[in-house]
């Protein structure tokens, strides 16, 4: 029989209350105080905190406190990867992001989502993977939702809410966040 954890890392209904989640997610908790509240100015104690937290991710992400997230180890990072002030990553499932991404403040992305019948929903929850690719802006507020993915060399506007996937080289804003075009040479600083 699974665990409810196996359930949930599979993306199946799960028992969020489950002791072994709730433990990590305490667990989780802690290292986001110390990172958020002791280690809050960027030192050599905020790398060792980020390296417990997200042990999936490379020395070289660098993240502005406060920063949220459920369980830390399913953020899968490249390298140069950056959150700036009040980001949230709900991984409850992988959070899979590409080399040279940057977050602005106050990005918010979610694995986790809920069934739409009410009863359901009272007792389970699941989850659908993100991904986004390498040499990604994600703008201001943004909020990326469950089981999308974003392209490589995407831009998303500040604000947007992206409920579908995004193709390589675009620039997608609103809500819903829409492709109004794609990205090329002609975009590059000189």
């Amino acid at each position: 029989m699974k665990t409810e954890k196996q359930k949930m890392l599979n993306g199946e209904y799960y028992l969020a209350y489950d002791t072994e989640l709730v433990k990590e997610r305490t667990d989780c908790k802690r290292l986001l105080h110390k990172l958020n509240i002791t280690e809050y100015v960027v030192g050599d104690g905020t790398k060792a905190v980020l390296a417990k937290l997200l042990p999936n991710a490379p020395a070289s992400i660098y993240i502005e406190p406060p920063f949220h997230c459920d369980y830390g180890y399913n953020i899968i990072c490249g390298e140069n990867v950056y959150f700036n002030v009040n980001c949230v990553v709900l991984d409850v499932m992988p959070v899979t992001i590409g080399n040279n991404v940057f977050f602005a403040p106050g990005v918010q992305v979610y694995t986790a989502t809920h069934p739409l019948d009410a009863v359901e929903r009272r007792s389970r929850e699941n989850a659908e993977p993100i991904t986004i690719g390498d040499d990604c802006w994600i703008g201001g507020g943004a909020i990326i939702c469950p089981g999308v993915t974003i392209g490589n060399r995407c831009v998303i506007g500040a604000g947007a809410v992206v409920t579908r996937d995004i193709p390589d080289d675009s620039l997608a804003v609103g809500n819903p966040a829409r492709v109004i075009r794609k990205l090329g040479k002609e975009d590059k600083l000189v």
